[in-house]
């Protein structure tokens, strides 16, 4: 028959004897393992019914309804009273010469168990999982919510069992476990430098000055020349770069003389806007046409505009 996960027989072993811890006998070993010390009277019941081997018990606090699962080791204590590790009494919530019943009871193989250790120390340790194999010979099950004590280096260390597949209470005896670990009670995460608001305006405003320190192109910044020498009939106007990078022409320092006379005189309303522009542009090119025909009158070719002389003296 199974209850919870576990399975009992049909005459299964139960009796309930009184707890004491190990310092009450001269076996200091037991409390590396979670075997216990059960009288011989025990013995002799078991070996009347079809029990399994390894023999496995349920222990149970009647008064909190606490569950854990151990071994057996001897069959040397007194009638009536059975001696376990203090730290299994501590899961139990068992104090000396409390009641807790004992049942035999099998437990399927262990496939996988996650263990969380009470302190960072037992990481620090140089080689952990070889350790915690070495102690775990010493068990023949684990129980979820129990802790179970691995001594090393004359220090005890504390574990928690978590997660345990395929039930909550399995046998490690010659399986192959999975073991996982998650973070110890007293780990804490590294806290995050943080930045203050100060460092991080002063970041942008290097990062501004180094913008604006770099050069910027300016293109058509030089001034126009013809091939053939003459000189140009108009002044080009100057390049210049805004703040965007982007060109625009200046103005000559007549157009802007005459826009500021312009706009410092009288105001031109209708078809007079339109006539004294005409009449500027005409004086313009009338200009423009003069020079143009001087500099073709220098540079003609005339044939034959020396001296004549005779050829009879």
């Amino acid at each position: 028959m199974f209850y919870d996960g576990y399975a009992y027989h049909r005459t299964t072993f139960e009796q309930t004897y009184r707890c004491y811890p190990s310092s009450f006998i001269d076996k200091p070993q037991i409390e590396s393992g979670d075997k216990i010390i059960m009288p011989p009277s025990a013995l002799d019941r078991l070996a009347s019914l079809h029990i399994d081997y390894p023999m496995l018990f349920e222990l149970r606090n009647t008064s909190t309804d606490s569950v854990s699962h151990c071994g057996v080791l001897e069959f040397i204590a007194e009638e009536g009273v059975i001696y376990m590790p203090y730290w299994m009494m501590q899961n139990l919530l068992l104090q000396e010469g409390d009641i807790v019943r004992v049942r035999n009871v099998t437990l399927p193989k262990g496939t996988y168990v996650k263990l969380q250790p009470h302190t960072t120390d037992f990481l620090d340790i140089a080689n952990p999982k070889a350790i915690l194999e070495t102690a775990l010979r010493n068990y023949s099950c684990l129980t979820v919510g129990d802790s179970i004590m691995v001594p090393y280096n004359n220090k005890k260390y504390f574990i928690d069992i978590l997660e345990a597949k395929p039930s909550n209470g399995i046998s490690i005896i010659e399986t192959d476990c999975e073991v996982d670990f998650a973070p110890p009670l007293d780990y804490k995460e590294p806290e995050r430098p943080v930045v203050p608001a100060s460092a991080k305006g002063q970041a942008k405003a290097k990062e501004v000055a180094v913008a604006e320190a770099e050069p910027k192109f300016n293109p058509f910044t030089g001034s126009g020349r013809r091939l053939d020498g003459r000189p140009l009939s108009y002044e080009p106007q100057p390049v210049a770069a805004n703040s965007n990078g982007q060109s625009h022409s200046v103005a000559s320092g007549s157009e802007s003389e005459k826009a500021t006379q312009h706009t410092q005189g009288k105001l031109v309303f209708g078809s007079h806007v339109n006539r004294a522009t005409k009449e500027t542009t005409k004086v313009g090119a009338g200009k423009d046409r003069k020079q143009e025909e001087e500099a073709e009158k220098k540079d003609k070719f005339n044939a034959f505009s020396g001296k004549k002389y005779s050829l009879r003296g």
